[in-house]
């Protein structure tokens, strides 16, 4: 089975600060080079990383060990990120796509998501949600309150068969969809959770990077 990785790192770190965040370190290591390295242990053909243009020589260079790393350039969305690390794939059976702010995943957890998209050829990581969600108008009144039991909360990666999200991406090209599974859902195809942890959390502000370090302090 051969699997190819994509990481995004195309996004801005506005939201984050000055510095950007996947090159803040937890652990003495780049976030960045936590989240690629989570995915080395699986052997993958390749790990495709979709950077910026400021982020491209940095992030060679702190990967210049990491075999079969390629380094393609970013769009002005994710999803045009996205298709740019899938058009330079060399033709994997399975592709797993992971944000770069997402230094925590847990490597028995990517390999239930490679199991599982080996399986039923759309997977992704998820969590239960465990706050009570309410959907509201432009008004901001509650007009429905959706049983938690079957609401989850996405996380990455994603994981596919190759030639299926190829083909998703091609027909929407274009648009801006927040992430791959919603683009296959909304051609039709079945798209199937796996079970994740709440420690795969997204460094998205400055007490986020905290929080890692205190996870990882943990053992959690």
């Amino acid at each position: 089975m051969k699997l190819s990785v994509i990481i995004t790192a195309g996004g801005s770190s506005s939201r984050y600060g000055k510095v950007n965040k996947l090159l803040e370190k937890i652990n003495g290591k780049e976030v960045i080079l936590h989240s690629i390295e989570a995915f080395c242990c699986f052997n993958p053909y390749e790990i495709i990383v979709s950077a910026s243009e400021t982020l491209e020589p940095i992030i060679k260079d702190l990967g210049r060990d990491i075999k079969g790393l390629k380094i393609v350039r970013g769009g002005l969305t994710r999803q045009q990120s996205v298709y740019n690390a899938l058009s330079a794939c060399e033709n994997p059976d399975i592709v797993a796509i992971h944000d770069a702010a997402r230094p925590l995943v847990k490597k028995s957890d990517i390999e239930k998501c490679i199991k599982k998209a080996i399986e039923k050829k759309a997977a992704i990581l998820a969590v239960k949600a465990v706050d009570t969600i309410k959907r509201v108008d432009e008004t901001g009144k509650i007009i429905e309150t959706p049983d938690r039991n079957f609401l989850w909360a996405v996380q990455t990666p994603q994981i596919f068969d190759y030639k299926l999200i190829m083909d998703v991406h091609k027909n929407l090209e274009g648009l801006s969809f927040s992430d791959d599974s919603g683009m296959a859902e909304s051609l039709g195809y079945d798209v199937y959770v796996t079970e994740g942890s709440y420690s795969n959390i997204k460094i998205t502000t400055k007490k986020d990077l905290l929080l890692a370090q205190e996870l990882i302090d943990t053992g959690i």
